[in-house]
């Protein structure tokens, strides 16, 4: 039967309509009307929503006067555009429960508050930022303040997802059943998009640490390493997003004792931990949380380290410029803290950044200048005025093939090449340096780039070994002076081996076998001599090195044989009549060593609006970058290009919105994985990045 609820305390204003008559709860019966009849009574008990057919729904309550007795309430649950809604109940309550607000909007541009009570704090909307969506199913109208606000209800459930265009689909919520099918997924993509045409959200203050300046409140997402209680209004979390603050990170000192999580770090890591204290309410949270959670801090507020902190040393406490963060107590202006998924999009984007610190420099990382930094490729110096790469793409491999989504590629049959516009979500690996590898195209096999410490133990082993060696009949033996000048490397007297050819031929400088030296020596040696071929001594004979180092050193390039393929014997490289100049095909051929390929590999994660897809690119990398893999391995300005192009399509920090879409040739094709399973894999064929012409010190544009 229609009713309406008048609750105490509604006010003056709040009345009874005059067409309505009063009857006593005890004379309600089944066979009488009461449409227009009204009680007055206490709600004791409120029963489970039922179902009753598609859109109709009923409500059992019981209220008391003098009497108990029982009212049931139909009610219907539809979707509705903002200027839609109706007031439905008038009324106030009190309530224990947690309560989160919200302002939403949608195309019709009206906008209303939502308030939700919910007793944990996991059932309440999973909102990580302005400018997400949410799908709030069983939510009720009413006036407040003259304002109308949505209330949730019984039954009441919510979906969060990102508002990026392009983001992913999958909905934040605790919920265990939800039903989401393709018209909730068509409203979301048009909710992007229009909200992606407006100019609706405010800007966020999101920032790293990096950007962190004294005084300032801003969103952070990091991870924590430990958190410490200071007292009973005040906890510590010591966090870190991969980035370095412009100004020095105040460290609190706390107990071990009372620490949970790691009690030390490197010098390299310390340098990168900030302090975060929280106050008051958000002290609840803090102990909710766990050492290697992901989490997005809002309203954090940077302070400069002249003010008292419990737990602060002395010697730090005079200094000024030290920065400490602090999450007040309350919740205006959004101020709390969430732990954000593995799987989220923004986790991704600060593990890539925080996997590029480099792990074997991490103890004097804070000691680095530019000029080193620019040695390690997955780790280049930091610029403020450096922009960004734009990236633009065609097609040029000659198919005639209309494009298609990822979905439907997905569908296809292996052995089609397929077109698709995508953006770059994720790559691997992430450290770029990484993706140079070794490969024989005898036996098919690719292994990783030794990397200089077990090249340099292999060289160091070499040099202490002192057994006599008998030199084949080829090799005239002197010495060469090396080229260290400290106390740390002094200059050596050095073995070397030449061929008597060459020596006839006045070419002492094209070729030496070098005996004895160490790694550097031997890089040293490099800048003077075209080739130089490491040697030792083994069982009386002159060989090579493990081929886990270099077998030949070209200036800055380094050239390795497969340990599977070379049957390695030193003989006198010969050169065919004609050929001026010795390479590493002809040492390589003289000595019995498969000669190593220098390749790019990279696992690329693509998406679409529809889906997401893993890509090699491997074979067509070269014509990708538009650099070789061999000047990769020693030209820092082919790195440069490499790490350039990726931050260009895929900026650490940014989001999809930010990211270019592409046009590039897929290749699918099946292979064996392990235990001799097949599976589809794919691969990118015959696609480019470009320097546009009017910009060709900075953009790039890619071509497929």
């Amino acid at each position: 039967m229609p009713q309406r609820v008048m609750l105490e305390g509604a006010g003056p204003g709040a009345q009874v309509p005059a067409h309505l008559t009063s009857v006593p709860i005890s004379l309600i019966g089944t066979n009488t009307d009461y449409s227009d009849k009204t009680v007055k009574g206490k709600v004791v008990r409120k029963g489970p929503l039922v179902s009753l057919a598609s859109d109709n729904f009923i409500l059992k309550t019981v209220i008391e006067g003098n009497a108990p007795a029982s009212v049931c309430l139909c009610a219907s649950a539809v979707r509705l555009f903002l200027d839609e809604l109706q007031d439905l109940t008038t009324g106030s309550f009190l309530s224990t429960d947690l309560c989160s607000t919200l302002k939403i909007t949608d195309q019709s541009n009206q906008k209303i508050g939502c308030t939700v009570f919910c007793e944990k704090l996991e059932d309440h909307p999973k909102v990580f930022q302005v400018g997400d969506i949410v799908r709030l199913h069983r939510v009720k109208v009413q006036f407040f303040n003259n304002s109308m606000t949505l209330v949730n209800t019984f039954g009441f459930s919510v979906l969060a997802f990102d508002g990026v265009e392009g983001g992913s689909m999958e909905p934040r919520t605790s919920s265990r059943s939800f039903h989401l099918d393709q018209e909730d997924r068509r409203t979301v993509e048009e909710l992007r998009s229009w909200t992606s045409s407006q100019a609706l959200l405010p800007p966020v203050p999101t920032n790293t640490l990096s950007a962190a300046q004294p005084k300032a409140y801003f969103d952070l997402t990091c991870q924590l390493l430990t958190k410490a209680p200071i007292d009973s209004s005040c906890t510590l979390l010591r966090v870190w997003d991969g980035t370095r603050c412009a100004h020095t990170l105040l460290k609190v000192i706390v107990e071990q004792n009372v620490t949970e999580g790691p009690s030390s770090f490197s010098k390299g890591r310390e340098s990168l931990i900030a302090s975060v204290l929280v106050y008051d309410n958000h002290v609840e949270s803090a102990k909710q949380l766990k050492p290697g959670d992901f989490l997005r801090i809002y309203n954090l507020r940077a302070i400069p380290g002249s003010s008292k902190v419990p737990g602060r040393s002395q010697s730090e406490e005079e200094g000024g410029d030290h920065l400490l963060f602090h999450l007040h107590g309350g919740t205006a202006y959004g101020k709390g803290i969430r732990v954000l998924p593995e799987n989220s999009q923004d986790v991704q984007e600060l593990k890539r950044v925080m996997e590029a610190v480099p792990e074997e420099a991490e103890d004097d990382f804070s000691e680095l200048n530019d000029s080193l930094l620019m040695e390690v490729w997955s780790t280049p110096p930091q610029s403020p005025a450096a922009e960004t790469t734009e990236c633009s793409t065609e097609r040029s491999c000659g198919h005639d093939t209309q494009p298609v989504t990822l979905s439907e590629l997905k569908r296809s049959d292996p052995g089609q090449v397929h077109h698709v516009r995508v953006q770059l979500r994720s790559y691997e690996p992430h450290r770029l340096h990484q993706a140079l590898k070794l490969y024989c195209s005898k036996c098919t096999k690719m292994q990783d780039v030794p990397d200089d410490d077990l090249v340099a133990g292999l060289f160091s082993e070499a040099s202490q070994e002192s057994e006599p060696c008998i030199f084949p009949r080829w090799a005239l033996s002197g010495r060469v002076l090396g080229s260290g000048n400290s106390p740390t490397f002094p200059r050596r007297s050095l073995s070397v081996h030449l061929s008597t050819q060459l020596l006839c031929e006045d070419k002492t400088r094209e070729l030496i076998f070098l005996m004895g030296s160490t790694l550097e020596e031997t890089c040293r040696l490099a800048a003077g001599y075209q080739n130089i071929v490491p040697v030792t001594s083994s069982g009386g004979r002159m060989t090579l090195l493990d081929l886990s180092a270099p077998f030949l050193f070209r200036g800055r390039k380094r050239y390795y044989g497969c340990k599977r393929c070379s049957e390695v014997t030193v003989r006198e490289p010969s050169c065919a009549e004609g050929v001026e100049l010795i390479d590493e095909k002809i040492v390589a051929e003289a000595l019995g060593v498969q000669l190593l390929q220098f390749v790019l590999l990279m696992k690329l994660e693509l998406q679409d609006a529809t889906d997401t897809l893993d890509v090699f690119l491997w074979r067509d990398a070269e014509l990708f970058f538009g650099v070789s893999a061999e000047d990769v391995a020693a030209n820092q300005e082919a790195q440069n290009r490499i790490r350039q192009t990726m931050d260009s399509l895929c900026p650490a920090g940014g989001s999809a919105g930010e990211r270019p879409w592409m046009d590039l040739c897929l290749t699918a094709y099946r292979a064996e994985v392990e235990a001799g399973q097949n599976q589809t894999c794919y691969q990118i064929f015959q696609s480019t990045v470009t320097k546009p012409a009017s910009t060709p010190s900075d953009g790039s544009t890619v071509t497929g």
